[in-house]
Protein backbone atom coordinates (compact mmCIF):
# COMPACT_ATOMS: atom_id res chain seq x y z
CA UNK A 1 0.00 0.00 0.00
CA UNK A 2 1.16 3.25 -1.04
CA UNK A 3 0.19 7.01 -0.33
CA UNK A 4 -0.68 8.17 -3.71
CA UNK A 5 -2.10 11.71 -2.62
CA UNK A 6 -1.28 14.29 -0.16
CA UNK A 7 -4.56 17.05 -1.11
CA UNK A 8 -4.71 20.31 1.37
CA UNK A 9 -8.94 20.01 1.89
CA UNK A 10 -10.38 22.39 0.37
CA UNK A 11 -12.91 23.70 3.31
CA UNK A 12 -9.85 23.38 5.85
CA UNK A 13 -6.78 24.11 4.44
CA UNK A 14 -5.04 23.32 7.67
CA UNK A 15 -6.06 19.59 7.23
CA UNK A 16 -4.61 17.05 4.39
CA UNK A 17 -6.42 14.34 3.10
CA UNK A 18 -4.54 11.67 2.87
CA UNK A 19 -5.06 8.94 -0.21
CA UNK A 20 -3.81 5.68 -0.24
CA UNK A 21 -4.30 3.44 -3.32
CA UNK A 22 -5.90 6.18 -4.79
CA UNK A 23 -8.37 6.18 -2.05
CA UNK A 24 -9.33 8.65 0.65
CA UNK A 25 -7.72 7.41 3.62
CA UNK A 26 -7.21 9.61 6.52
CA UNK A 27 -7.11 13.41 7.25
CA UNK A 28 -4.08 14.99 9.48
CA UNK A 29 -2.73 18.55 10.36
CA UNK A 30 0.27 20.23 8.12
CA UNK A 31 1.68 19.89 11.24
CA UNK A 32 1.10 16.37 11.90
CA UNK A 33 2.18 15.28 7.87
CA UNK A 34 5.20 16.86 8.80
CA UNK A 35 6.30 15.88 12.02
CA UNK A 36 5.20 11.78 10.74
CA UNK A 37 6.96 12.70 7.89
CA UNK A 38 4.23 11.43 5.07
CA UNK A 39 5.50 11.50 1.54
CA UNK A 40 3.64 10.71 -2.23
CA UNK A 41 5.03 6.93 -2.92
CA UNK A 42 5.11 5.81 0.91
CA UNK A 43 4.74 2.49 1.18
CA UNK A 44 2.20 1.81 4.56
CA UNK A 45 1.65 -1.24 6.14
CA UNK A 46 -1.89 -1.84 7.69
CA UNK A 47 -0.31 -1.18 11.24
CA UNK A 48 1.07 2.21 10.43
CA UNK A 49 -2.30 3.15 8.79
CA UNK A 50 -4.25 2.32 12.22
CA UNK A 51 -1.48 4.63 13.95
CA UNK A 52 -2.26 7.23 11.60
CA UNK A 53 -6.20 7.32 12.18
CA UNK A 54 -5.62 7.33 15.70
CA UNK A 55 -3.14 10.73 14.94
CA UNK A 56 -6.36 12.36 12.96
CA UNK A 57 -8.40 11.61 15.51
CA UNK A 58 -6.20 13.38 17.88
CA UNK A 59 -5.48 15.94 15.31
CA UNK A 60 -9.38 16.97 15.20
CA UNK A 61 -9.68 16.75 19.03
CA UNK A 62 -6.67 18.81 20.03
CA UNK A 63 -7.81 21.92 17.15
CA UNK A 64 -10.99 21.60 18.61
CA UNK A 65 -10.10 21.78 21.90
CA UNK A 66 -7.75 24.87 21.31
CA UNK A 67 -10.56 26.72 19.42
CA UNK A 68 -12.93 26.17 22.37
CA UNK A 69 -9.98 27.20 24.99
CA UNK A 70 -9.49 29.96 22.99
CA UNK A 71 -13.01 31.45 24.06
CA UNK A 72 -11.49 32.01 27.84
CA UNK A 73 -9.17 29.91 30.21
CA UNK A 74 -10.99 26.62 31.93
CA UNK A 75 -9.96 25.03 35.12
CA UNK A 76 -8.54 21.62 35.25
CA UNK A 77 -12.35 19.94 35.76
CA UNK A 78 -14.08 21.75 32.46
CA UNK A 79 -11.03 20.33 30.24
CA UNK A 80 -11.57 17.13 32.00
CA UNK A 81 -14.80 17.07 31.42
CA UNK A 82 -15.21 18.41 27.96
CA UNK A 83 -12.92 15.69 26.86
CA UNK A 84 -15.06 13.08 28.57
CA UNK A 85 -18.40 14.51 26.62
CA UNK A 86 -16.04 14.49 23.19
CA UNK A 87 -14.25 11.30 23.15
CA UNK A 88 -14.99 7.55 25.43
CA UNK A 89 -11.06 7.05 24.82
CA UNK A 90 -9.37 7.67 28.06
CA UNK A 91 -5.68 7.37 26.41
CA UNK A 92 -6.57 10.12 23.75
CA UNK A 93 -7.79 12.05 26.49
CA UNK A 94 -4.83 11.66 29.14
CA UNK A 95 -2.73 11.82 25.47
CA UNK A 96 -4.38 15.89 24.79
CA UNK A 97 -4.52 16.80 28.78
CA UNK A 98 -0.54 15.78 29.10
CA UNK A 99 -0.32 18.45 25.75
CA UNK A 100 -1.80 20.55 26.52
CA UNK A 101 -0.58 20.76 30.38
CA UNK A 102 2.60 20.97 28.87
CA UNK A 103 1.63 24.17 26.82
CA UNK A 104 0.39 25.88 29.84
CA UNK A 105 -3.41 25.19 29.41
CA UNK A 106 -4.24 23.38 32.78
CA UNK A 107 -3.32 25.93 35.16
CA UNK A 108 -6.01 25.61 38.20
CA UNK A 109 -3.87 28.55 39.99
CA UNK A 110 -3.47 30.96 36.93
CA UNK A 111 -7.17 30.34 35.97
CA UNK A 112 -8.32 31.15 39.23
CA UNK A 113 -6.46 34.31 39.38
CA UNK A 114 -8.16 35.50 35.79
CA UNK A 115 -11.34 34.59 36.89
CA UNK A 116 -11.50 36.58 40.25
CA UNK A 117 -9.81 39.63 38.09
CA UNK A 118 -12.63 39.50 35.40
CA UNK A 119 -14.82 39.26 37.69
CA UNK A 120 -13.62 42.30 39.90
CA UNK A 121 -13.49 44.32 36.81
CA UNK A 122 -16.75 43.65 34.72
CA UNK A 123 -19.26 41.84 37.19
CA UNK A 124 -18.70 43.12 41.01
CA UNK A 125 -19.99 40.50 43.37
CA UNK A 126 -19.21 39.12 47.17
CA UNK A 127 -16.26 37.43 47.99
CA UNK A 128 -18.68 34.68 49.12
CA UNK A 129 -20.22 34.50 45.22
CA UNK A 130 -17.11 34.55 44.18
CA UNK A 131 -16.01 31.57 45.97
CA UNK A 132 -18.95 30.09 44.87
CA UNK A 133 -18.26 30.41 41.51
CA UNK A 134 -14.96 29.05 41.96
CA UNK A 135 -15.79 25.82 43.94
CA UNK A 136 -18.60 24.96 40.86
CA UNK A 137 -15.58 24.76 38.79
CA UNK A 138 -14.66 22.49 41.01
CA UNK A 139 -10.99 24.31 42.30
CA UNK A 140 -9.12 23.35 45.89
CA UNK A 141 -9.89 25.44 48.10
CA UNK A 142 -6.10 26.48 48.66
CA UNK A 143 -6.40 27.80 45.16
CA UNK A 144 -9.53 29.53 45.90
CA UNK A 145 -7.80 30.97 49.27
CA UNK A 146 -5.15 31.71 47.11
CA UNK A 147 -6.24 34.37 44.23
CA UNK A 148 -9.21 35.87 46.63
CA UNK A 149 -6.33 36.78 49.17
CA UNK A 150 -3.89 38.48 46.10
CA UNK A 151 -6.60 40.43 44.98
CA UNK A 152 -8.70 41.39 47.94
CA UNK A 153 -12.33 42.16 47.04
CA UNK A 154 -14.09 45.10 49.07
CA UNK A 155 -17.59 44.10 49.10
CA UNK A 156 -18.88 47.68 49.60
CA UNK A 157 -17.10 48.95 47.08
CA UNK A 158 -18.23 46.50 44.93
CA UNK A 159 -21.65 47.12 46.32
CA UNK A 160 -21.35 50.97 45.38
CA UNK A 161 -20.60 49.99 41.62
CA UNK A 162 -23.32 47.75 41.31
CA UNK A 163 -25.80 50.17 42.43
CA UNK A 164 -24.23 52.48 40.20
CA UNK A 165 -24.04 50.05 37.22
CA UNK A 166 -27.79 48.58 38.21
CA UNK A 167 -29.71 50.97 40.80
CA UNK A 168 -31.77 52.31 38.34
CA UNK A 169 -33.13 49.13 38.06
CA UNK A 170 -34.47 49.28 41.49
CA UNK A 171 -36.36 51.69 42.86
CA UNK A 172 -37.99 50.67 46.14
CA UNK A 173 -35.26 49.99 49.09
CA UNK A 174 -36.11 46.72 50.05
CA UNK A 175 -36.02 45.37 46.59
CA UNK A 176 -32.41 46.95 45.80
CA UNK A 177 -31.33 45.23 49.26
CA UNK A 178 -32.45 41.80 48.41
CA UNK A 179 -30.84 41.92 45.03
CA UNK A 180 -27.90 42.64 46.43
CA UNK A 181 -28.26 39.91 48.80
CA UNK A 182 -28.63 37.62 46.07
CA UNK A 183 -25.24 38.46 44.85
CA UNK A 184 -24.20 37.39 48.22
CA UNK A 185 -23.51 40.31 50.14
CA UNK A 186 -23.47 41.10 53.57
CA UNK A 187 -26.71 42.67 55.23
CA UNK A 188 -24.40 45.24 57.22
CA UNK A 189 -22.08 45.91 54.37
CA UNK A 190 -25.20 46.65 52.25
CA UNK A 191 -26.83 48.94 54.74
CA UNK A 192 -23.40 51.17 54.93
CA UNK A 193 -22.74 51.20 51.14
CA UNK A 194 -26.75 52.59 50.77
CA UNK A 195 -26.20 54.80 53.57
CA UNK A 196 -23.74 56.55 51.81
CA UNK A 197 -26.49 57.31 49.19
CA UNK A 198 -28.89 58.98 51.65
Amino acid sequence: MKITRLQPQAKRPDRVSVFIDDKYAFSLTRDQVAELELKLGQEVDPIRIRQFLADSVFGKLRDQTYRWLAIRLRSRWEIETYLARKTEDEKLRQRLLTLLDGQGYVDDAKFAAAWVRHRNLIKPMSQYRLKQELLQKRLPMEIIEEALSEQPQDDIAAIRSLVAKRGHRYPDRQKLMAFLARQGFKYADIKTALSERE
